[in-house]
């Protein structure tokens, strides 16, 4: 059974069909996101099953994964950070075109996990700013899916003016992230 999604806010008339031009945009950024897979370990292994035929990943319409940050908007981090990677990590994340969105797959990708050493970034979020964490050890696809969808929320209920207001710009400066 196929289910079609609800159309934006709008007038309709016979022949035609009128929206706000956020809206619309909107739509199109959350159902054509491309991801950039940033994984180190087991949770990798969870985002391939979520990008496998059982769980399929393509429905939300990120099907074409991006292995070039220039081309991607979502970068997803999975798995196990050092902290020699984290400066590759935010090479990474200025590379991407905005808007640009961040999931933080994982227990260690978001606070280190089980791994609390001097050599582990106990967090993504100590050297890029994050929008969605996934939880787990590692998450089932299922939770992943979920963590793409609040991503999809985010990016379709985003104002297209947000990324130019003062408190981005100051959350930006926080991560020594510079803005054009």
């Amino acid at each position: 059974m196929v289910k079609i999604g609800d159309a934006p806010e709008g007038f309709e008339g016979d022949g035609f069909f009128l929206t706000n031009l956020g809206k619309v945009i909107g739509m199109a950024r959350a159902n054509s996101l491309w991801p950039l897979p940033f994984a180190t370990s087991c949770c990798g292994i969870e985002f391939m099953a979520t990008m496998g035929t059982n769980y399929d990943l393509a429905r939300f319409g990120s099907e074409r994964l991006s292995f070039s940050p220039r081309q991607a908007d979502l970068l997803m981090v999975m798995g196990t950070i050092s902290k020699k990677m984290g400066p590759v990590l935010k090479q990474v994340y200025d590379q991407m075109a905005e808007p640009k969105w961040v999931l933080s797959v994982g227990a260690c990708a978001c606070s280190g996990g089980i791994f609390d050493t001097y050599s582990v970034l106990q967090g993504i979020d100590k050297v890029i700013p994050v929008d969605v964490y996934v939880p787990g050890c590692p998450p089932r696809p299922e939770q992943i899916i979920e963590g793409l969808m609040k991503i999809q929320d985010l990016a379709r209920n985003e104002s297209l003016r947000r990324r130019n207001t003062d408190d981005y710009k100051k959350m930006l400066e926080s991560y020594q992230i510079e803005t054009l």
